[in-house]
C-alpha cells in the first residue's frame, strides 16, 4: 500500500505545482497545463510526474526553456508525504482508519501549497488557509458530535486541545510580528501558526514550534554561510512551520519510542 500512496502523491504533487503557479497568476485550475514561457499546452506524455522531467532533460519540448527543479522536487516530496501518511494511519483491514487518512492527505496537501507559495513569493495564500481551517473545523465537529465513528477520535487531538493550541500559536506569532514591525515574522505566519496548532493540538504544538525554529535556524545559517543571504535578509518562516507540523504528527507514529518524549505525556 505504501507504493500506491507514493504514486498517488506524485500525481497530487504535480497538481499542487499547478495550483501554486495559478494562484499567483489567477488562472483557472481546470485548464490544461502549459509552459509559463511559450504558453504551449503540455502534452499528456510530457506531464508524467518525475519521469517526464527526466526524459525532457528538464527543458520544455517546444521552446527549450529550462524547467525548474521545484516541480519534480514537490512531486517527489508529496509522494513521500503521502507514503508516510498511508504507512502511519491507513489500515486496509480497519475501516475506521480511512477517514483520518483522507483528512491528513487533504490537510497536508493544503499545507504543501502554503509551504511552496510562501517559499516562492513570500506570501501566505489566505484562500488556502481558510479552506484548510474550514475543512479541519467541519471534520472535528463531525467527529465530536457523533456523526462519525467515535473511534476516529484516537487519531486526533481533542477539539478543545486543537483550539487552545491554535490560539496560543497565533498570539505568539502575532506578537512577534507586531513588536518587531514584521522584521522577525510576518502577520501571515500567525495564521499559519494557528492552522498548525489547530492540526497538531496541545501540547504537541511545542514540539512543532521547537522543530520549526530549529530547522529554520539551520536553514538560515546555511544560507548566510554559503553567501546566499545576509544576516538582514528575510526568509519565509511558514515553510518551517509546515515542516514542524509534519514531523510532530508523523515522527511519533513512525518511531513509537518518541512517544516517551516529555511533550507527549
Amino acid at each position: 500500500m505504501t507504493t500506491i500512496f507514493f504514486i498517488l502523491g506524485l500525481i497530487i504533487g504535480s497538481f499542487l505545482n499547478a495550483v501554486v503557479y495559478r494562484l499567483k497568476t489567477v488562472e483557472s485550475l481546470w485548464e490544461r497545463s502549459h509552459c509559463p514561457v511559450c504558453k504551449k499546452k503540455i502534452r499528456w506524455h510530457d506531464n508524467i510526474p518525475l519521469l517526464s522531467f527526466l526524459l525532457l532533460s528538464a527543458k520544455c519540448r517546444d521552446c527549450g526553456e529550462k524547467i525548474s527543479w521545484s516541480y519534480p522536487t514537490m512531486e517527489f516530496g508529496v509522494g513521500v508525504i503521502f507514503a508516510l501518511v498511508g504507512n502511519s494511519f491507513f489500515s486496509l483491514e480497519n475501516s475506521v482508519s480511512y477517514l483520518p487518512t483522507l483528512f491528513y492527505l487533504i490537510m497536508f496537501s493544503l499545507l504543501v501549497i502554503i509551504f511552496a507559495y510562501d517559499f516562492k513569493y513570500m506570501e501566505i495564500p489566505m484562500l488556502v488557509f481558510w479552506i484548510a481551517v474550514g475543512i479541519a473545523g467541519v471534520y472535528y465537529l463531525m467527529i465530536y458530535s457523533g456523526l462519525v465513528n467515535q473511534s476516529v477520535q484516537n487519531f486526533h487531538p481533542g477539539v478543545f486541545s486543537a483550539v487552545v493550541s491554535g490560539i496560543i500559536a497565533f498570539v505568539f506569532f502575532f506578537a512577534l510580528a507586531h513588536f518587531s514591525k514584521e522584521t522577525w515574522m510576518g502577520y501571515g505566519d500567525a495564521y499559519v501558526g494557528f492552522l498548525v496548532g489547530f492540526l497538531v493540538g496541545w501540547p504537541e504544538i511545542f514540539v512543532s514550534l521547537m522543530l520549526s525554529f530549529t530547522i529554520g535556524a539551520i536553514f538560515g545559517i546555511s544560507l548566510v554561510f554559503f553567501g546566499k543571504k545576509t544576516m538582514k535578509s528575510q526568509v519565509p518562516f511558514a515553510p518551517f512551520l509546515v515542516i514542524g507540523s509534519f514531523l510532530a504528527i508523523l515522527l511519533p507514529r513512525i518511531f513509537p519510542q518518541l512517544q516517551f518524549f516529555p511533550f507527549y505525556f
